[in-house]
């Protein structure tokens, strides 16, 4: 998703259709992204409430997984924000 973002935002005239379109697919993909947070956490809540002394390395995988959908998720909506002004920029040429 944010190789096609950055393609459209690197491309000298792209089309505005294709770009409303990206921006729905990677809107979309937010979504999911902070649905997976919703479902770590509430893992990682789960573990600590149960207490159990063995989840450590349950823990850590939840922990990195959970990392790695935060810089996702940053990135993909900055992206996001600067294709939408793209879009807007398109909109107001026309």
């Amino acid at each position: 998703m944010q190789q096609q973002i950055e393609e459209l935002l690197s491309a000298d005239a792209p089309l505005l259709a294709r770009v409303e379109d990206t921006l729905t697919e990677g809107y979309a993909r937010a979504l999911a992204i902070e649905a997976e947070r919703w479902r770590l956490e509430r893992r990682i809540g789960e573990l600590a409430r149960d207490g159990a002394s063995d989840v450590g390395e349950e823990l850590r995988t939840l922990g990195t997984e959970l990392t790695r959908a935060d810089g996702e998720l940053v990135e993909l909506r900055s992206l996001l924000g600067t294709l939408h002004e793209r879009a807007r920029t398109l909109r107001n040429a026309s």
